[in-house]
């Protein structure tokens, strides 16, 4: 007869001796997926020593990393462990491969002899750590920290600063030697550029080919007293977007520019710049260099000054609930094809004093003609600004609802400058203040309908100078003290 009771304990015996080898602990090493490896630095603990592929010495720790990132195949991770790596050379990951570290708070790269990280292929990604870049050559200068010349690369949760002697400690650049195809799909998640001597993030174009740029995204960056270490030039901005290069598509969500030494958030003038939308962003004390102390002239570039908080002229891009703070000369600059919604201006021009060179304005366009609607804003509020709470010259085919302008300072008694060829416009405005006797100001419209309501004691509160039909029969004028 068999023994049923015997032949159940014989095998659990049997199960448990080969459980027993599967549940014994692993190194993380041994545990680690073939398609990662693992560098240690220098000075990182003896636990990450003992379990990393690498470990460096804390020279030249690039020759590490780019033989871990050689030796993946596509699709693999190379993991930093918590620590520094020196670094005075190239880091170059290959296509479809991971770089990442622990944190920025935890693993830190600092570069030295033109070293950087080169993203020069497709589908790489940049993840977890601290970038520090220093001591630049003039052959390298126009380059960045971080530099993406290839895309569908995603750069994410990084924090970098650099000095004077490079471009940008972001750089995203189409530079037909590296990369032929048209630069697209490129993403930045919680990246911060602090404290440079150059431009936190850079978009830029080498070449006449391909100078477009799309489809790049930016979620929750920050950059944050650029230019307060040195200047690499007198117009860093912390986030430029359009320097050489025609953009498209843009999306910028959540993102933060303050103590920029010019604007905070940039495009030039000349780009095509189409279908940029920043949502969600605040841009607070940039344009941190003085006033120019003489007239504008376009040959001398001493006299030129940004100074916003967004400056976008001559470009299709929208603003949604965005805030300009404390921004020295401009809030806003937006200028043909400029969107505005829920948008909030206060305290432009603090700091400032002397206005003779430069008068500022919360909200600023001119000129602004060349598109229809040349710009467009909706529930948009000025509180409080050093000049005038908006200023628009040279315009038409303007488009403002709703519209509340705070207790404006202004300029030479006036709160706002809605004038010189101003036509074809209408504006819905609610006004309030007492540092100006004239809180709106309509000089010289042609075909312009105002309505709206101001509160002033003042009686040339609503002040319309000039111009041919100037309609003004929706527009009310309140005292404050009723």
């Amino acid at each position: 007869m068999i023994d049923r009771k015997n032949i159940l304990r014989l095998t659990a015996l049997l199960l448990a001796c080969f459980l027993v080898p599967a549940l014994a602990p692993v190194s993380a090493a041994e545990s680690a997926s073939p398609a990662t490896l693992t560098v240690a630095a220098s000075d990182s603990t003896e636990l990450s020593k003992n379990q990393a592929d690498y470990v460096c010495d804390g020279v030249n720790d690039q020759a590490e990393i780019q033989a871990a990132l050689a030796a993946l195949p596509e699709g693999g991770t190379v993991a930093l462990s918590e620590g520094t790596f020196n670094c005075a050379g190239v880091i170059a990951p290959p296509a479809g491969t991971t770089l990442s570290g622990q944190g920025p708070d935890a693993t830190n790269l600092v570069f030295t002899n033109d070293g950087r990280i080169d993203v020069d292929r497709e589908h790489v990604t940049l993840d977890g750590f601290h970038v520090a870049g220093s001591g630049y050559s003039s052959g390298v200068k126009w380059l960045g920290v971080i530099t993406v010349r290839a895309s569908h690369a995603a750069v994410h949760n990084l924090t970098g600063t650099a000095d004077a002697s490079i471009q940008a400690v972001f750089l995203l650049i189409h530079d037909p030697a590296v990369y032929a195809p048209t630069l697209e799909d490129i993403e930045f998640v919680n990246c911060k550029a602090v404290d440079t001597g150059t431009y936190g993030f850079l978009h830029n174009a080498w070449g006449s080919s391909n100078k477009v740029i799309k489809d790049v995204r930016y979620e929750n960056c920050a950059a944050i007293n650029c230019g307060s270490k040195g200047a690499f030039n007198p117009w860093i901005t912390g986030f430029d977007f359009a320097e050489l290069n025609d953009i498209e598509g843009l999306r910028v969500t959540n993102c933060l520019a303050e103590g920029n030494l010019e604007s905070g958030f940039h495009f030039e003038f000349d780009p095509k710049v189409t279908d940029a939308v920043l949502e969600n962003c605040v841009s607070r004390n940039n344009g941190q260099k003085p006033y120019p102390d003489r007239p504008y002239q376009q040959s001398d570039m001493s006299t030129h000054y940004f100074g916003a908080g967004y400056y976008a002229p001559n470009a299709d891009v929208t603003f949604k609930n965005c805030t300009a703070e404390s921004n020295s000369l401009y809030g806003f600059y937006t200028t043909n094809g400029g969107k505005l919604y829920d948008c909030v201006e206060k305290d432009t021009g603090a700091g400032k004093t002397d206005y003779t060179q430069r008068q500022p304005a919360g909200y600023y366009s001119a000129p602004c003609r060349s598109a229809n609607p040349s710009l467009v804003m909706e529930n948009c509020t000025s509180i409080d600004s050093h000049g005038y709470g908006i200023q628009i010259d040279r315009a038409s085919n303007v488009q403002i609802e709703n519209f509340q302008m705070v207790n404006p300072a202004g300029i030479d008694g006036k709160g706002s400058s809605l004038g010189g060829q101003f036509s074809d416009a209408s504006v819905d405005i609610i006004a309030s203040g007492d540092q100006v006797e004239t809180l709106v100001w309509a000089k010289d419209n042609q075909n312009a309908q105002y309505t709206g309501e101001i509160t002033s004691d003042s009686p040339k509160a609503f002040l319309v100078e000039g111009g041919q039909n100037v309609r003004t029969e929706g527009m009310t004028v309140a005292p404050a003290s009723a």
